[in-house]
């Protein structure tokens, strides 16, 4: 049996190996992965819910009848918000306190079909609705390399859980930067997919009108591959399906050949980036050129306060779609609901919206991603930071603070950057390539056109190498 030691070294992709070459057992793995769960949880409250048995049974299945799933046998968590047949399905919010799920979520499926092992639910901030995992129906959740910090968000208890090691990787979705942010924060790896290339539910609602995708964080890249290939579609379902290789793993192998890559350093709300972030983007593009790419500084090339403006529309009508029919079934006014104060405040506006205010934001994005689109014609990528500061304390960024200008003006200056690549579908990926003065993790984000996710990770896997270890204990 592995020790904790050498399980904590291992990717998905190396521990699915070792139980096809029968070095080690699925039982012996998710045995590790509660343990190792039942140690660090407690600090971290990155896990909310856990079914240990019914995984257990799961892996002595496995072990009796090994299938065929690429990874079978890997210990995995899934964000709460995917639902999965008979656990607790609440989106993090009272309003659905004693909610279950009735049967599994698509991206579930894909999961279970796999050969993973979900054994637990993963923390979120209500209805993931902001970018740190605090004011969540579950408690606050914390960071492993400093518990005084945010892990990020709305993934944020999936990346505490990896970056802890309790799991080599986890189930996130993106709807403004909820991979790429705890990626940061956490130091791992989190690519935000092309819209259309990952499996989504059957409804625009869950899809947030396109901008949510479906993905994990993880530490390597190899693994955000093989999760691709898992996850990917196979024909278009309520997107345009983007051109992708027949496996991701295999073509994140190759070299992406040299590449024009524009570096922005400028933050789109005219506020300041903090010299460490600054920094580890300037390093990383230096060691880009040293590699043979074109690397050119660049201006904001979009609007994004118009892109920004037309999300938060979108956003808004779309909690509002999940919130408005639990409260006519609870008979219950919106104001006496308890919601924390950015998500009732978003939730009322949504209401409130017209249909020509949801077809103006819809014909705004469409504007900004044919400039996107343009603007790739004369650069391949994007370099910039994932966040303007380094990872925010705990309690510095409350969506249930009383005063919510502070709070948005405090969002809009810590996270300028995410947003904009799910207003326009294209893929993004942060990389845990720069550290702070306080030991932390700073994360730097390579954004391309949409369907270039191959040519992400393949620039990826020549500036990461094996595996990124956890935090420290």
């Amino acid at each position: 049996m592995l020790t904790i030691d050498e399980y904590l070294k291992y990717d998905a992709t190396g521990l699915a190996q070792l139980c096809r070459e029968k070095e080690v057992t699925a039982e012996e793995l998710l045995t590790i992965a509660c343990a190792r769960a039942d140690a660090v949880n407690p600090k971290l409250n990155a896990l909310v819910h856990r079914e240990d048995r019914s995984a257990m049974e799961l892996a002595r299945r496995q072990d009796h009848e090994p299938g065929d799933g690429p990874l079978a046998g890997v210990p995995f968590v899934i964000k709460e918000v995917n639902a999965v047949k008979d656990w607790p399905y609440t989106r993090s919010t009272p309003l659905l306190r004693d909610n279950v799920a009735r049967q599994h979520s698509r991206i579930a499926q894909r999961y279970f079909a796999a050969g993973l092992l979900p054994f637990a639910s993963s923390n979120t901030p209500e209805l993931c609705l902001t970018i740190t995992t605090e004011w969540s129906l579950f408690d606050l959740c914390r960071n492993p390399h400093n518990p005084e910090f945010s892990a990020g968000g709305s993934s944020g208890g999936s990346a505490s859980a990896v970056a802890a090691g309790i799991v080599p990787a986890a189930d996130a979705s993106d709807g403004g930067g909820s991979i790429r942010v705890p990626a940061a924060c956490c130091g791992l790896i989190g690519l935000k997919p092309s819209r259309g290339l990952t499996v989504t539910e059957p409804d625009m609602g869950n899809a947030w009108s396109g901008m949510s995708v479906s993905h994990v964080v993880c530490r390597s890249v190899r693994d955000s591959a093989a999760f691709l290939d898992i996850q990917k579609l196979s024909r278009p379902d309520l997107f345009a399906l983007p051109p992708q290789p027949s496996s991701f793993t295999d073509a994140c192998q190759r070299t992406p050949g040299k590449l024009t890559i524009a570096v922005q350093l400028e933050h789109p709300g005219g506020g300041a980036i903090h010299p460490e972030c600054q920094a580890a983007v300037e390093g990383t593009a230096r060691r880009c050129e040293a590699m043979g790419h074109q690397i050119a500084l660049i201006a904001p090339p979009v609007d994004y306060a118009a892109a920004g403006s037309a999300m938060a529309v979108l956003i808004n009508i779309h909690a509002a779609q999940i919130i408005a029919p639990l409260l006519e079934q609870k008979q219950q006014e919106l104001k006496d609901a308890q919601l924390s104060e950015s998500v009732l405040r978003m939730v009322a506006r949504g209401i409130k919206a017209t249909a020509r205010e949801y077809l103006q934001a819809i014909d705004t994005l469409k504007q900004i991603e044919r400039q996107m689109a343009d603007f790739h014609q004369q650069y391949d990528l994007v370099l910039s930071p994932v966040l303007a500061r380094p990872t925010a304390p705990l309690g510095w960024l409350d969506m249930n603070s009383q005063d919510m200008r502070e709070y948005a003006s405090r969002y809009a200056a810590y996270s300028p950057f995410t947003a904009l690549f799910n207003g326009t579908g294209q893929p993004s990926i942060s990389l845990p390539l720069g550290k702070s003065q306080q030991g932390l993790p700073i994360g730097v984000m390579f954004s391309t056109a949409w369907g270039g996710d191959q040519t992400l990770l393949q620039l990826a896997n020549t500036l990461i190498e094996g595996v990124v270890p956890v935090a420290a204990s």
